[in-house]
C-alpha cells in the first residue's frame, strides 16, 4: 500500500516536471487544469496585470466560469490510528491542504439563515446524524463549461454541507490563475441564499479572500433551478445572465459518477490515502478532458452556430412585425435590468409575466366575443366602393362556411345518445343555416352568369365529408371523446355539408370559361383577411388561455374556484379549435385559386402549435430553454397588441426571452471560437515548458531527463497541431471568422 502511494506521488512529480527541476510543489501544482479557459500565463500572454482586448471584443469574455457542488457518498470512517498518517501530497492536487482548512473552520461560524426560498436545509440535515464519520462527503469547484476540477478546491463536510466548507472552497478557486481575470459566474444549487452573506463571510476571515475588483455573479443550475420558487428561475438561469453564453451549471453532476465508483473503496482509508486517491482519480479525469477538447470543442461550435442562425431567425421575425417604440421601451428595459442586476436579482423579473388580477376577461365576456366572432359578416377587404356588392356576396359565403364549420364541431360533440334538446338545438341551427344558403344561392347568378344553374348536380355537388377533405380537425385535443352519432345520415338534411358555389370550389378552368377572373381575385383577398382573422383569433385565445392558467389556475385554492378556472380554460380552448379549423379550411381553398403566393406566408397549422406558451402559463417549466413561438406569433404583432394589456405583456416576454436566447446563442458562437485558440494556446505553453526541461537536464548532463521530456514536448506539440488543423478545417467548413487573439498586457512602473 505505501508502495503504491509512493509511486504515485512519483508519477505525479514527473508528469508535472518536478523531477526536472529542484523547485518544490505548490498547492495545487500536481493537478491539471482546464485548457479551454481563459488562464493567464498559459492560455493567455504572461502578465501580473489586466487583460486588454480588442475593441470588439466584450468584457464578458474573460470571465471564470464555475460550477459548485457537493458529493455525500465520497463519505470517510474515523482514522483508528491518526498520529500514525504521513500525508505524501497535502494540498499539492485538488483536495485542500489540510492545516489551513482545519484552522480555517476553527474560527469560522456556521450563520443560520432563514430561507425565503424552499427549504434547502433538508439536504444537510439529512447528513448530520451520521457520527461514525470523520467526513459526510465531500464539495467543491469545477469549471462550469468543460467539467474539469478545479485544482486545490476540494473539500471535507464535517456536518453536512455547510456554508463555511463551501465558502473555503470557493476561496480556493478564485484565485487559481486569476491574475487580470475580473467576472466569475458561479453556480450553485442554493445560491439563492448562499451568495447573499458571502462578501461578509469572506472580508470577516482571515483565511479567505477573494481577488480585488472580482465581480462574483451567482447562477443555479437549470436542473436544480425547476426546485425553487418561480422568481428564482428568471433571477438565477443561465438563460438570462449576460455573458454565460449557452451553459446548465449542472456538469458537475457527471463528474461524481466515476469519483463515486471508488468511493466505497476509499470509505475506511487512511485520511491522506483517500485524499490522494481522489486527487489521482481527479487528475485522470482531467487528462481525459484535455485530450478529448478538440473533439469537443468542434462539436460545440456545429451546435452554436446553428443554434444562432435558429435563434436569429425566430427573433427576428417577432421583431420586425412588433410596435417600434414598444421595441424601444423593451431595449431600455433590458438594458437597465441588466445593470441594476448585481445588486438587486430582482430587476430580472422583468423575464416574467407581471398582470394585475382581473386583466383577463370573465367567460361571459369570453362566451360574448365566441359569439360575435361566429356570427360576424364582415371582412377585410379592399375593393372600390363601386364593387362592394360581390365582395359582400363572397364574404357573406365565407361566413355560411365557417357557421358550416361550426355546426359540423357541435354535431360531431354529441354523445352517442344525444338528449332531445341537444337534437332540438341542432335542428335549429341546421333550419338557420339552410336559410342562409338559399338566400346565397337566389343571389349566385348575379354574379356568377344568368345562364349558371347552381342546382345543377354538374355544377354544385353535395358531397359527403367535404368539410373534412382538407383540413385537420381539432376536437379540443381530446382524443378519447365518445364518437358522435351518426351526421352523414342520408334521411336527414344536413346543410353543413352542402359546398358552396365559390371560385374555388368550382375550379379555375371553369371559372375562366365563365369569365369569373375577377370574382377569383376578389375570393384570394377574402381568403386573406379570412386567414387573418383566425390567426388573430388564435394569438388571442391563446393569449388568454397562458393568462387564465397564470393568473387563476395555479392560484385555485379550492375544488370550486380549481373547477371553475379549468371551464374558463376549456371555453378558451374551443374557441381557439374552432379559429383554427377555420383557418385549416382556408388555406386548401387558397391552393385551388391562382395567381399568388400567400401558401408560403400562410404554413400548415399543428396541433402543438395551438399550446399556450409555457412562458406565461408556467414560467418555471422544464424543457423550455430554446423554446420559441410558432411561426404565426409574427404575423401581426401590432393589431395583436394595440388596446390588449394581456397581448402586450404576452408579446414583451417572450421578444425579451427570444432575445435572450438568440444572446446565448451569439455569446456560444464567439466563446467557443476564443476556446478554440485558447486550447491551442494551451498545448503550446506545455511543449514550451517542457522543451525548457530537456535544455536544462541536457545543460546539467542528465541522461534520461533530456529524452523524456522530448518526448512530453512531442505529444504536447501533436496536440497543438492537430488540433489546429481541426479547428482551421472546422472555420473553413462552417466559414466563421477567425478572432483576434486576446492578449495580457504587462503592468511596469
Amino acid at each position: 500500500m505505501r508502495a503504491a502511494r509512493q509511486w504515485r506521488q512519483c508519477k505525479l512529480y514527473k508528469w508535472h516536471g518536478f523531477a526536472h527541476k529542484d523547485d518544490q510543489p505548490k498547492d495545487g501544482n500536481l493537478a491539471l487544469f482546464c485548457p479551454a479557459c481563459p488562464q493567464p500565463g498559459i492560455t493567455l500572454d504572461l502578465s501580473t496585470g489586466t487583460v486588454t482586448q480588442s475593441d470588439n471584443t466584450p468584457s464578458w469574455l474573460m470571465t471564470r466560469y464555475l460550477v459548485m457542488d457537493r458529493n455525500f457518498k465520497a463519505e470517510h470512517m474515523h482514522p483508528v490510528n491518526p498520529s500514525d498518517e504521513v500525508s505524501l501530497m497535502d494540498g499539492l492536487g485538488f483536495m485542500v491542504s489540510n492545516d489551513r482548512y482545519k484552522s480555517h473552520l476553527a474560527i469560522a461560524r456556521d450563520h443560520v439563515q432563514r430561507s425565503d426560498c424552499n427549504n434547502h436545509r433538508a439536504v444537510n440535515q439529512a447528513n448530520t446524524s451520521q457520527q461514525r464519520l470523520e467526513a459526510t462527503g465531500i464539495g467543491g469547484c469545477a469549471c462550469a463549461r468543460h467539467g474539469c476540477f478545479v485544482p486545490h478546491s476540494m473539500v471535507d463536510f464535517q456536518k453536512g454541507e455547510r456554508q463555511m466548507n463551501m465558502d473555503y472552497a470557493l476561496s480556493q478557486v478564485l484565485n487559481y490563475k486569476t491574475d487580470g481575470i475580473s467576472r466569475a459566474i458561479t453556480f450553485y444549487d442554493i445560491n439563492c441564499q448562499y451568495n447573499k452573506y458571502l462578501k461578509d463571510q469572506i472580508t470577516s476571515s482571515m483565511y479567505l479572500s477573494i481577488p480585488i475588483g472580482m465581480d462574483i455573479i451567482p447562477g443555479i443550475g437549470l436542473w436544480h433551478v425547476h426546485g425553487h420558487q418561480d422568481s428564482c428561475f428568471v433571477r438565477y438561469a443561465s438563460n438570462f445572465i449576460h455573458g454565460t453564453s449557452r451553459i446548465d451549471g449542472e456538469i458537475m453532476e457527471t463528474l461524481w459518477a466515476p469519483l463515486n465508483i471508488i468511493s466505497p473503496s476509499a470509505r475506511g482509508m487512511g485520511t491522506p490515502h483517500r485524499k490522494e486517491i481522489f486527487d489521482y482519480q481527479m487528475n485522470d479525469c482531467n487528462f481525459m478532458k484535455m485530450i478529448c477538447i478538440t473533439k469537443f470543442l468542434s462539436r460545440k461550435l456545429k451546435e452554436a452556430i446553428k443554434g444562432a442562425a435558429e435563434s436569429k431567425l425566430a427573433f427576428d421575425n417577432l421583431n420586425e412585425t412588433a410596435q417600434p417604440d414598444m421595441v424601444i421601451l423593451w431595449k431600455e428595459e433590458e438594458a437597465i435590468t441588466h445593470a441594476n442586476r448585481a445588486e438587486d436579482p430582482a430587476a430580472m423579473d422583468i423575464y416574467e409575466v407581471q398582470l394585475e388580477r382581473g386583466k383577463s376577461p370573465t367567460r361571459k365576456q369570453q362566451e360574448l366575443r365566441l359569439l360575435q366572432a361566429q356570427n360576424r359578416t364582415d371582412h377585410p377587404v379592399i375593393n372600390p366602393p363601386g364593387r362592394q356588392g360581390a365582395a359582400t356576396w363572397l364574404a357573406t359565403s365565407l361566413t355560411i362556411e365557417e357557421s358550416q364549420i361550426s355546426l359540423s364541431r357541435d354535431v360531431k360533440r354529441l354523445q352517442t345518445h344525444p338528449t332531445d334538446t341537444q337534437l332540438l338545438k341542432v335542428a335549429r341551427c341546421r333550419d338557420k343555416l339552410h336559410t342562409q344558403i338559399t338566400r346565397f344561392l337566389e343571389m349566385a347568378p348575379t354574379y356568377l352568369g344568368g345562364d349558371v344553374d347552381v342546382n345543377d348536380p354538374d355544377f354544385l355537388v353535395i358531397v359527403r365529408n367535404s368539410l373534412n377533405d382538407n383540413y385537420e380537425d381539432y376536437s379540443d385535443f381530446d382524443e378519447d371523446q365518445n364518437p358522435g352519432p351518426d351526421i352523414h345520415d342520408a334521411s336527414i338534411f344536413q346543410p353543413e355539408l352542402t359546398v358552396i358555389p365559390l371560385p374555388s370550389n368550382i375550379g379555375e378552368v371553369r371559372c375562366r370559361e365563365l369569365g369569373l377572373t375577377n370574382l377569383m381575385k376578389e375570393e384570394i383577398a377574402l381568403r386573406e383577411g379570412q386567414a387573418n382573422d383566425a390567426l388573430h383569433a388564435i394569438r388571442v385565445h391563446l393569449g388568454d388561455k397562458a393568462v387564465i392558467f397564470h393568473n387563476t389556475v395555479q392560484s385555485a385554492k379550492s375544488q370550486a374556484s380549481s373547477t371553475r378556472a379549468w371551464t374558463r380554460v376549456h371555453s378558451v380552448e374551443t374557441a381557439v379549435n374552432l379559429n383554427a379549423s377555420i383557418y385549416s379550411k382556408c388555406r386548401p381553398q387558397l391552393a385551388k385559386l391562382p395567381d399568388h403566393d400567400l401558401l408560403t406566408k400562410y404554413l400548415p397549422l399543428k396541433k402543438e402549435d395551438l399550446k399556450a406558451s409555457s412562458v406565461v402559463a408556467d414560467p418555471n417549466a422544464r424543457g423550455q430553454r430554446d423554446t420559441t413561438l410558432s411561426w404565426f406569433w409574427s404575423l401581426d404583432v401590432q393589431g395583436d397588441t394595440s388596446g390588449n394589456d394581456w397581448m402586450t405583456e404576452f408579446y414583451r416576454v417572450n421578444w425579451l426571452r427570444m432575445k435572450a436566447l438568440r444572446d446565448r446563442w451569439n455569446e456560444e458562437v464567439m466563446l467557443v471560437k476564443h476556446e478554440m485558440q485558447w486550447s491551442i494556446n494551451f498545448f503550446k505553453h506545455r511543449a514550451k515548458q517542457w522543451l525548457g526541461h530537456m535544455r536544462d537536464a541536457t545543460s546539467a548532463g542528465l541522461t534520461g531527463h533530456p529524452c523524456y521530456a522530448a518526448r512530453q514536448s512531442h505529444i504536447y506539440d501533436q496536440l497543438a497541431a492537430h488540433a489546429e488543423d481541426s479547428f482551421r478545417k472546422m472555420i473553413v467548413q462552417l466559414q466563421v471568422p477567425v478572432p483576434v487573439p486576446v492578449e495580457v498586457v504587462v503592468a511596469t512602473g
